[in-house]
């Protein structure tokens, strides 16, 4: 799961004008992993995207990584 979570940081940093500000928590559910990803208010819009497009593009991503590694992942933007 650490290699998710690098992959998730990693990318949303690339992103982001103050990559200092990104955070990922990791939150075990019953079934799955929720990952939480904290930016900064003003990179939000960066993160997320025109129509939630970069984000949902994220969530893929980060999805086939861990489907490969036979685990489920959620990504929540905080």
């Amino acid at each position: 799961m650490v290699m998710i979570k690098e992959l998730l940081v990693y990318l949303a940093k690339s992103l982001v004008d103050t990559p200092d500000s990104v955070v990922v928590n990791e939150v075990q559910g019953e079934r799955s992993t929720i990952l939480e990803l904290r930016v900064a208010s003003e990179d939000m819009g960066k993160v997320i995207g025109k129509q939630g497009r970069i984000a949902q593009a994220l969530r893929t991503i980060v999805k086939a990584a861990a489907t490969k590694e036979g685990k489920r992942v959620m990504i929540e933007i905080i």
